[in-house]
């Protein structure tokens, strides 16, 4: 599903807890105060973090040899679109395109992957309309059927990223 209506966020914030399986990023509409988390591995936080920070690692991982692999074959990373939420699931789309700037492919992908690698090519991140409400609308009211689960607060994380 791919809604028409696409919005333009940027990543407003990373929480990473040293203690938990699972870690935070916030997407936040651009020029609007909807905003809303999604749940991602220590994998991905900490490729998010790196890039955030600057930090190089000593060999190629994962989402740097995939960048690489990407431009070396001549494409480059047009944006990535975040399209559906189904079943506390956010379903994602990387685009790429050629030097001459049509779009050669569009693949699916796990948001946290997709937004590691945004950030690694500093291309844009869109979320469908139809998402963001819901995801928005569920950080209002956690008991709603596709609702995130929001991280607990009592142990100070980790956040890395610019705020709000």
């Amino acid at each position: 599903m791919t809604d028409s209506n696409m919005l333009e966020v940027a990543l407003a914030r990373v929480v990473i807890r040293d203690d938990a399986d699972r870690q935070y990023i916030f997407l936040a509409e651009s020029g609007s105060s909807r905003a809303f988390p999604i749940v991602i591995g220590n994998s991905e936080a900490c490729e998010i973090h790196r890039i955030l920070h600057g930090i190089e690692t000593e060999r190629p991982l994962t989402h740097q040899l995939l960048h690489s692999a990407i431009t070396g074959l001549g494409a480059t990373l047009k944006r990535v679109d975040i399209v559906d939420l189904k079943h506390n699931t956010f379903y994602a789309q990387v685009v790429l395109q050629n030097e001459a700037g049509d779009e050669v492919a569009v693949m699916d992908a796990r948001p946290s992957d997709a937004i590691a690698l945004a950030l690694r090519a500093k291309c844009a991140i869109h979320v469908a309309e139809s998402v963001i409400e819901r995801a928005s609308a569920d950080m209002a009211d956690p008991d709603a059927p596709d609702a995130q689960d929001e991280p607990d607060a009592p142990d100070a994380p980790e956040e890395s990223g610019p705020a709000l």
